[in-house]
């Protein structure tokens, strides 16, 4: 949903906005900017009710103290513009209104003038907005840094690593059509004259469990519907695919292999351009699809059980297929889906499997495969994003801001190990924004002897 009327009414909206919120006289109506100037600071019902206010206004920001607290509108406020960027360039903190872009330039500032490394980090539930928020911080900076020929290069890198990140790493669940289902911390790396001239991402606890399985109403990763949705059907045919989500297991598990919100078609369009500019050849690509294909092909593959009660598979073609996308051996593969292999005392015992351990074997190779994937990806772009430029000597280190984007808070009828994991890194997280903002002003407050109200 967005705002009608054209483009002078909506900055004419956006000037009363500004102005409503500048005014004293229009804090009942608006709340405060800064959590801090509440009278009672300490009163969860006042937070709230502050950040109510704001957010029937359209002012999804709101500071405490350094920290900024955003509440999704789900809807374009149109407030991410170039003019916007230029109005937080260079601007004291709180001159302005809250916004994501004034702590990407607070951030800036402060490596420039203090010649220290920043981090930003984003937390949240799911479908809180923490995935555009870092893309919105990136934007920012590609458009307000320095610039040269090499710098664009460097910009359209960064940014063109979200949308593939997101297709191998982002899927829906029950709160959000595009979760990120992945840790990353990426660096951002500016030259003496504070242009970006390279970056680094850090992946961590990607979801691997749905690869196998996705509760109702969820969908396995973006990039399984996108080929199958936006790949011509040349590509669809060297890697043995129907252009039909129901026809593979994996995508089938969820009952949501559709989502109104998402085109897949033109989603692998913006994926395939982007692999493009971040220097994947035609040969790395095809790789890529080929691994993404053998995944759906084994989800495909049924074990039985011979008169003995151990596992066997069926169907020498899909075998044949799966050698070919994953380069191995059609014996050696399925010798390995159906057999374990045991070392002790540096002899090799081979037993069979029953139908469940080898199901299971099969969706862990699927699991591993795509992890494996996953890690190769980011390596890839990282090789792209590198800092290479040999005007600098070996010794010079670049100033770096750091962004922590990790997937959000949810709680599923089954919940993965991953989801625990996060569950349990998002609580720590919590509790260090409440350790440096409300208590470090808490105790601000007593070592001045100001009397806090607590309603």
């Amino acid at each position: 949903m967005k705002f009608r009327g054209d483009r002078a009414g909506a900055q004419g909206g956006e000037r009363a906005r500004l102005a409503m919120e500048g005014a004293l006289t229009a804090r009942d109506r608006v709340g405060v900017q800064d959590f801090v100037l509440l009278e009672s600071f300490t009163s969860e019902a006042s937070f709230i009710e502050n950040l109510r206010k704001r957010f029937r206004e359209s002012l999804i920001y709101t500071y405490i103290g350094s920290v900024l607290v955003s509440v999704n509108p789900y809807r374009d406020l149109e407030i991410y513009s170039r003019q916007h960027m230029e109005r937080y360039r260079g601007i004291n903190f709180y001159e302005v209104s809250p916004h994501i872009y004034a702590i990407s330039d607070n951030s800036y500032r402060s490596m420039r003038s203090e010649g220290k490394d920043q981090c930003i980090l984003i937390s949240g539930e799911s479908g809180a907005g923490k995935t555009e928020a870092s893309k919105k911080i990136l934007q920012y900076y590609a458009v307000t840094c320095p610039s040269s020929t090499r710098v664009e290069s460097v910009r359209d890198r960064l940014l063109q690593s979200n949308p593939v990140l997101e297709a191998f790493g982002n899927a829906k669940t029950l709160r959000n059509d595009n979760s990120s289902r992945f840790g990353k911390y990426m660096d951002v790396q500016f030259d003496f004259r504070g242009a970006p001239v390279g970056g680094h991402i850090l992946n961590y606890l990607l979801e691997k469990s749905r690869v196998v399985h996705q509760n109702h109403g969820e969908r396995n990763f973006h990039i399984f519907y996108q080929v199958l949705e936006g790949g011509d059907n040349e590509l669809l045919q060297r890697l043995g695919l129907e252009r039909n989500a129901q026809s593979y297991q994996y995508l089938v598990k969820g009952h949501c292999a559709k989502v109104s919100s998402i085109n897949d078609k033109n989603e692998w369009k913006t994926v395939h351009r982007a692999l493009s500019v971040i220097d994947f050849s035609s040969s790395d690509i095809e790789e890529l699809l080929s691994v993404v294909a053998s995944v759906l092909h084994l989800g495909n593959l049924q074990c039985l059980a011979d008169e003995d009660g151990n596992a066997t598979v069926n169907g020498e073609n899909q075998f044949r297929l799966l050698s070919r996308l994953l380069g191995v051996p059609g014996p050696t593969l399925k010798e390995a889906l159906i057999h374990r292999k045991i070392t002790a005392k540096g002899e090799e015992l081979i037993s069979p499997l029953n139908v469940e351990q080898a199901a299971y074997a099969r969706d862990a190779l699927a699991k591993a495969i795509y992890g494996r994937t996953f890690s190769w990806l980011v390596n890839k772009i990282n090789e792209s994003l590198h800092h290479k430029d040999s005007t600098y000597s070996e010794n010079y280190r670049p100033n770096i801001i750091g962004l922590l984007d990790i997937y959000g808070f949810e709680v599923f009828q089954n919940n993965s190990f991953e989801q625990f994991c996060i569950n349990y890194c998002n609580e720590k997280l919590q509790q260090l924004f409440i350790e440096l903002t409300l208590k470090s002003e808490q105790e601000e407050y007593e070592s001045e002897g100001i009397a806090v109200r607590v309603d």
